[in-house]
């Protein structure tokens, strides 16, 4: 078991009077006195609570941070323009996990094994193996199998910072009321979800179901437990299989007895619909457990229960959210790459997830006083069993897919009158048709023929 160094038992204590480094390394600090680093990130809840610790390594090493807080929608625009230029204008971003794969290999960031690997940079007591190895493969790992999953010639361009999982939410005063366990499988879920609803006429399960981006995520939640996936070993696309009919089937059902304004509710809309009672059910990112207790979004938070990803076939969970990286074009790479270990090491990342935002290491799962001041958050080390890091294929074109093909088709079967036959034969051939544009697939063989890819992955 990893050994982890205790940090002062105050919130100054985390900081310590110098960084966990080797002598050489901790000497060499002395360089980057005096440096700005710009790091880019979204309006998000994750780093609201990161922003809070960028004074204290000013205070520590004398490095300054400069945050830039994009919104969301408008951030890989923003760092796809600093990226073009010699000379960026972020040294590290915040990237979501579908842009992993297009990032590292348009070589817009350095992979951090070099600088682990650099005996004047490394912390001593970091412990690699402590972060999340889900989170780690999903959000960090290119040029493996797939061209995003862990295994034979992977590297890790990122480290987990807003990663997140999948998680059921539940009103423990309505199973309390109607004797009812919590769901560990769809059917037990979908008949709780039908009772409730009846009962006390409220939604049975929150959901995001406005077109484009958010409806494809609300499908691929029921996709991959009901054994669905999108793509063959070819790159030829499978998704009208049974577990893609299933999962259409269990949005249809979901949908009727939602809140009211479903097809334009969005993450912000559906979370809400939970945390102000219009819904008797969660089941979406794990980030409701921090914004759960937020007395900004809902008094109610000592009536909420939460337990893993209910299984079909099987169980998957989703694998999402947010990374953190180093430009390839930052003049101050070395200096990024110490505030980057730094800000995810284990005693500030157990600073970070005790005020909310998402914890990144086991031991910040484990650590005996952030479970008692945590109880909700019990559930992760289950929930991270199911985390599946293939719960939708991190490939460049699925940004595309998910907004204009799967996001404009879905809503034509679940809020219109086309047969979900039809309607994923028609995905089905649209996604083919982009694979083909993009060279994924080959129209002669149906043999896999990778984009190109730099000589370094």
């Amino acid at each position: 078991m990893i050994q982890r160094r205790k940090f002062l038992e105050s919130g100054l204590q985390v900081f310590g009077a110098a960084l966990p480094l080797a002598s050489n390394a901790q000497s060499a600090l002395s360089r980057f006195k005096g440096t700005t680093l710009r790091i880019n990130y979204p309006a998000h809840p994750h780093y609201d609570r990161v922003e809070r610790q960028f004074a204290r390594f000013t205070e520590l090493t004398g490095i300054r941070i400069e945050g830039h807080r994009t919104p969301y929608l408008e951030m890989k625009k923003v760092q796809l323009a600093s990226f073009a230029k010699p000379a960026g204008d972020f040294d590290l971003v915040s990237y979501l996990i579908l842009w992993k794969v297009e990032y590292a290999q348009q070589g817009y960031l350095r992979p951090l094994e070099p600088f682990f690997a650099n005996p004047q940079l490394a912390m001593r007591d970091y412990a690699f193996d402590d972060l999340i190895t889900p989170y780690v493969d999903a959000i960090g790992r290119v040029g493996g199998p797939k061209t995003y999953l862990p295994g034979p010639g992977s590297r890790v361009y990122g480290l987990p910072c807003g990663s997140e999982t999948s998680v059921l939410g539940a009103r423990r005063d309505l199973l309390d009321k109607y004797n009812l366990q919590m769901p560990t499988e769809y059917s037990e879920l979908f008949k709780a979800c039908r009772l409730l609803h009846e009962k006390e006429g409220i939604g049975g399960l929150a959901t995001r179901g406005q077109a484009g981006h958010h409806i494809t995520h609300a499908w691929l939640l029921h996709f991959t437990p009901h054994g669905g996936k999108v793509f063959d070993a070819d790159w030829t696309c499978v998704l009208h299989n049974h577990g893609g009919v299933k999962a259409v089937e269990a949005l249809r059902e979901i949908v009727a007895m939602a809140p009211e304004g479903v097809a334009k509710a969005t993450f912000a809309e559906m979370q809400e619909n939970f945390l102000q009672w219009r819904a008797a059910f969660y089941l979406d990112s794990s980030s409701v457990l921090g914004v759960g207790k937020d007395p900004k979004h809902t008094k109610l938070s000592d009536r909420f229960i939460y337990a893993m990803h209910p299984s079909g076939t099987r169980l998957s969970g989703q694998t999402g959210g947010f990374g953190l990286g180093i430009a390839a074009n930052s003049a101050q790479s070395e200096a990024a790459f110490m505030f980057l270990q730094w800000l995810t090491s284990p005693g500030v990342d157990l600073t970070v997830a005790r005020e909310g935002g998402a914890a990144g290491r086991w031991s910040t799962l484990s650590d005996p006083d952030f479970k008692a001041s945590n109880p909700e958050q019990a559930i992760m080390r289950f929930a991270l069993r199911a985390a599946n890091p293939d719960w939708r294929p991190l490939i460049p074109e699925w940004d595309k897919i998910s907004k204009d093909i799967t996001g404009r088709l879905l809503p034509e079967m679940v809020y219109g009158n086309r047969s979900i036959a039809s309607g994923l034969a028609s995905i089905s051939a649209d996604v083919d048709a982009e694979t083909l544009r993009t060279g994924r697939r080959s129209a002669t063989s149906g043999q896999l023929r990778k984009p190109a890819t730099p000589s370094h992955l």
